[in-house]
């Protein structure tokens, strides 16, 4: 699953002054070109959004507690605007609306499967339909050993080498180009020989990535 982030600024999150835990804002935005080299066009919900058979969830930091519902959710000639409610009671959802009013938090994220994209000339992607899947109120891990222990926690979520890149960009930090080697890098590992001691495993390359940037 792909995720993508607009930052607190960019989503534009306002609040209801009557209604405690309620908030609006942009999920994701058209038109702009993302750190990927991405970009999102006008109908790339359309379809997901009305023939969705679940709820589109509201998470924290995508893996974490479902901390409330999206009540409202439609595209407009901005991007996707969202309206949600965050659970009344919920220990983690009212700690997350205090750092939403505070601005301490990075915005909102989008899980997503792409189903219809096209190579561009930045050597990303245009997006023109999305199978949305969850969309996230995240915040940036406060050191590397919180990035590479949110990545882990995904391992066994992904279903495909192209997860794991994405996992690697979203969650990581890693750059488009260092992901796509590290993956290259599993893949070969996985076709050599097949003694225990000369594979390693995902987990255990990001171990040794966090080891090195912890000493750099």
């Amino acid at each position: 699953m792909d995720r993508k982030t607009l930052s607190l600024d960019a989503a534009e999150v306002k609040f209801a002054s009557d209604r405690h835990g309620f908030f609006s804002g942009y999920a994701s935005k058209f038109g702009g070109v993302d750190s990927y080299g991405d970009t999102v066009f006008p109908g790339a919900f359309a379809n997901t959004l009305k023939d969705r058979k679940r709820p589109v969830q509201m998470r924290w930091r995508h893996w974490g507690d479902i901390i409330g519902k999206w009540t409202s959710m439609k595209e407009d000639e901005h991007g996707l605007y969202v309206e949600g409610e965050l659970t009344p009671g919920h220990s983690q959802a009212g700690d997350v609306y205090a750092s939403l009013k505070h601005g301490a938090i990075s915005g909102l994220s989008i899980g997503f499967r792409p189903v219809k994209s096209i190579e561009n000339s930045t050597g990303g992607r245009d997006l023109h339909e999305i199978d949305l899947v969850e969309i996230s109120i995240v915040e940036s891990p406060a050191d590397l050993g919180a990035q590479v222990g949110a990545v882990k926690s995904a391992i066994e979520e992904a279903e495909s080498l192209k997860e794991i890149e994405a996992l690697l960009r979203d969650a990581g930090g890693f750059s488009r180009a260092d992901a796509c080697a590290l993956v290259a890098r599993i893949k070969s590992l996985g076709q050599s020989d097949s003694a225990p001691e000369k594979k390693a495993s995902f987990a255990q390359l990001l171990a040794l990535n966090a080891a090195v940037a912890t000493l750099s």
